[in-house]
């Protein structure tokens, strides 16, 4: 089931970039001092306005996974955004720790994403990252019972898109595993992410790697699925309060240069690389969320 990739294309190339400003270190990490919050301020009124000129110049268009609380926060900021026409994708309502959450608070904080981003953005997502970067018990079927297509959460492959399986844990015996969902999955990677390597977050994350590491390791990844992965996708994770600092940016715009030089390389949104999609006879089906009401 394979990307059906328009004629001379080769491999797909995502920028996802996760919009979070003040969001995360309130709902991620606890934290809420002028210090902290002051970075959620350079996310907005530096790191994204740097990093959209950096996209308009390469001409990539992605996807901004922006929780409802930066929408809310930075609306102007946010508007930029959606003028530069790039998706908007579901990251939460304010970054909430999920893993952390119940079933009926997890419940309540999808449908306000959801209502939030309708409200801003004046449709309904069709694909969702869990701020997390992980699931609890009821992620997937929420996801699934709200329509939306895709997913951008989990790390089940690395290069291809595939359908998840959600899993009972079971210690004595093997795991049992469900049948495949028909949500769409997009894989991240820890290794295709800029906020890990470069954020530094006292006594957490120490942060703060070479751009020479995080550039030779992209491109490590870029190069291999052009080569071995045959209308592969490489998903790329930054933050603009990340990548928007000079050094990641120069490093970032070195890794752009690289990789639009090749001309078979198709750089677009998620939803785009949904559609273009191949299932096969028996794959799962879903409801579009474009037909859903909330």
């Amino acid at each position: 089931m394979p990307l059906r990739l328009p004629a001379g294309k080769k491999i797909a190339v995502n920028i996802g970039a996760d919009f979070d400003a003040h969001s995360c270190w309130m709902g991620t990490f606890g934290l809420t001092s002028p210090g902290v919050l002051s970075r959620g301020d350079f996310d907005a009124e530096v790191g994204v306005p740097r990093l959209l000129d950096t996209l308009r110049r390469y001409e990539v268009l992605g996807n901004f996974f922006t929780p409802g609380h930066t929408m809310e926060t930075f609306p102007e900021v946010f508007q930029t955004v959606l003028d530069a026409g790039h998706e908007i994708s579901a990251h939460g309502c304010w970054h909430e720790p999920i893993m952390k959450l119940e079933p009926a608070q997890e419940r309540d904080l999808f449908e306000k994403a959801l209502a939030q981003h309708e409200k801003y953005v004046g449709i309904v997502p069709r694909g969702y990252r869990s701020p997390a970067w992980d699931f609890t018990d009821t992620t997937l079927s929420l996801i699934e019972e709200y329509g939306l297509d895709w997913d951008s959460s989990l790390m089940g492959r690395d290069l291809e898109p595939y359908h998840p399986r959600p899993t009972e844990v079971r210690y004595e015996e093997g795991n049992r595993r469900a049948e495949p969902s028909p949500i769409l999955e997009f894989p991240v990677s820890w290794y295709l992410d800029d906020f890990p390597a470069v954020e530094h977050i006292p006594g957490v994350n120490a942060g703060m790697q070479s751009p020479e590491v995080i550039y030779q390791r992209w491109k490590d990844h870029f190069d291999f699925a052009y080569r071995r992965v045959p209308n592969g996708l490489v998903t790329i994770t930054v933050h603009p309060q990340s990548i928007g600092r000079p050094h990641n940016l120069m490093m970032f715009e070195r890794l752009l240069d690289y990789m639009t030089s090749f001309d078979d390389v198709l750089f677009t949104n998620l939803s785009t690389l949904y559609d273009l999609w191949a299932e096969d006879e028996t794959a799962p089906t879903s409801a579009s969320a474009s037909s859903r009401q909330l």
